[in-house]
């Protein structure tokens, strides 16, 4: 094992004098709060990292059965001093994308595609994702996509198809894929909820799954406890996880807290992802969570983009963070 891998295999989660639960529980095997394009490879719940170049000039594709790539918080309406040009940014990662060597098979948007969920922010979205050279954006709605309506203006625009407040699940090559819900009715800085009736079908989509099936759940708010002060977690989230405990290979994706944190927990592999409109503090080092500024020339280095390559043959997923620097 070289040094680098040793490191981030060892590497637990310390706050100054704020302890979250994850340390003593043991549960935190690795994180990153920037994202540095790294490989996250799982395999029998094996965690590796090798070091990456920039994914779209990389001259070789990772080689698997598929790709896709994850992106998230695009925030399309924000105009604070964290970021004046999340449109700008947004564009960036799109052509990031659009850059890689090899077309992903689809694009996840794990929520808060806008701001303040106005009809204005969600055609700008719309008209942006479609400049993906992708077949399809599937999409979950953050708590920024649910203001005022309880979630029917996305709904209408982007849930089409889906059941209750907009969970539903699909079949890609040998993966199921699960989107859920846990953003609904939600205090400010309050933790994620999925509720009884999402829990319900989430139980019956999964029952008749054999135990080898690999399994991809996404969300936007982490399913499991981040940081429970500022709501980053999710009440019935371990709930939800214990439904998928028989399955041999489970990756849990989400945004929300705007940073790259990884986790391994028995046979799941927890990620969150980076936002592509201003990067959030780490937990407890701010009195709150909210965008962060960082120096002028810097911002690029904090947002960015998620690539996930399935490969059938060894049963894993290997999870590629870029930042847009």
């Amino acid at each position: 094992m070289n040094a680098k891998n040793k490191f981030f295999q060892n590497k637990t989660l310390k706050h100054d004098g704020n302890n979250d639960g994850l340390d003593r529980r043991g549960f935190l095997e690795c994180m990153a709060w920037a994202g540095t394009g790294m490989v996250w490879t799982v395999a029998g719940g094996i965690l590796g990292s090798t070091a990456l170049p920039n994914r779209a000039g990389a001259a070789e594709p990772l080689r698997g059965s598929f790709s896709f790539v994850k992106i998230s918080d695009s925030h399309i309406g924000f105009n604070k001093d964290a970021n004046k040009n999340v449109t700008g940014t947004l564009k960036e990662a799109i052509a990031r994308i659009n850059a890689l060597p090899v077309p992903p098979d689809f694009v996840l948007h794990t929520g808060d595609l806008t701001h303040l969920s106005e009809a204005e922010e969600f055609d700008t979205l719309d008209q942006l994702l479609k400049g993906l050279k992708t077949s399809q954006v599937l999409y979950v709605p953050g708590e920024h996509d649910v203001i005022g309506d309880n979630g029917k203006r996305y709904r209408e625009r982007f849930g089409k198809g889906t059941k209750g407040a907009g969970w539903y699940s699909f079949d890609h090559k040998g993966v199921h894929f699960i989107g859920l819900v846990n953003v609904m009715d939600i205090k400010e800085n309050g933790l994620g909820i999925l509720g009884d009736e999402q829990l319900a079908w989430l139980q019956s989509d999964l029952n008749n799954r054999s135990a080898d099936t690999p399994i991809v759940l996404f969300a936007h708010i982490p399913l499991w406890t981040v940081y429970p002060q500022w709501g980053w977690g999710t009440s019935d989230g371990a709930q939800a996880l214990s439904y998928l405990k028989r399955f041999g290979s489970v990756t849990v994706l989400n945004g929300h807290i705007h940073q790259t944190m990884r986790k391994v927990e028995g046979k799941m592999t927890f990620h969150t992802a980076m936002s592509t409109a201003f990067p959030q503090p780490e937990p407890g080092k701010a009195p709150k969570p909210g965008p962060m500024k960082v120096d002028a020339g810097k911002l690029r280095d904090f947002i960015g983009i998620t690539e996930v390559d399935y490969t059938e043959t060894k049963g894993a997923l290997a999870v590629v963070d870029v930042t847009l620097a």
